[in-house]
């Protein structure tokens, strides 16, 4: 069964700790769901239940990816918000492919702006050695299977509208890379060339 992890996120720059507290309300439904959801599997007959058992696995990636990428998501705000090292493995990769921070930033916040709702994914592809980003709608449909996600910016309503309105998205993408602890996106990296 999944354990629902508990993070140590400081005030953030924009986001209030209002919307904090209650997005990781959200989070924690996503654990319970997709715990529920194997408990439920392991008590259907998939040749009796068939349309049961076809629902529940489609459904359990909907509920496990909303599990993980908020996990990606918060943590990358643990420690507080710490600049990306440009000497670092990931910094040295980054600026590499985009030339310099600023750039990265502004294609990624092109990427999150897709109108939807889902994520902004940031992933590094070792069989490619190459970064890839991709929008992936809701939880569940976009997530490059082989990648690693290093970065994970969630563009569902419930994670900017209190703080910015619906017309606030672009505010909130600078604010959240702003709060962003890059030594957390370096450590994803690092576990991704292993």
């Amino acid at each position: 069964m999944f354990t629902e992890q508990k993070f140590n996120i400081p005030s953030l720059e924009g986001i209030s700790q209002k919307t904090i507290e209650e997005h990781l309300k959200l989070y924690a439904g996503y654990v319970k769901n997709a715990n529920g959801i194997i408990e439920k599997m392991s008590k259907i007959d998939s040749e009796t239940d068939p349309y049961i058992a076809g629902e529940l696995f489609r459904r359990f990636s909907f509920e496990y990816n909303g599990m993980r990428n908020h996990e990606i998501y918060f943590s990358l705000f643990e420690g507080g918000a710490t600049p990306l090292n440009p000497e670092s493995e990931l910094g040295k990769k980054l600026l590499g492919l985009f030339g310099s921070y600023e750039t990265f930033i502004k294609e990624f916040s092109a990427l999150a702006l897709t109108r939807g709702i889902g994520w902004a994914m940031l992933w590094y592809d070792k069989k490619q050695d190459s970064f890839l980003a991709s929008w992936v709608d809701e939880q569940h449909l976009g997530q490059l299977q082989g990648c690693a996600p290093i970065i994970a910016l969630d563009m569902w309503e419930h994670s900017f509208v209190a703080d910015y309105q619906p017309s606030g998205k672009k505010q909130y993408i600078e604010d959240f890379f702003k709060n962003v602890n890059w030594s957390v996106a370096e450590k994803y990296f690092i576990e991704a060339l292993k």
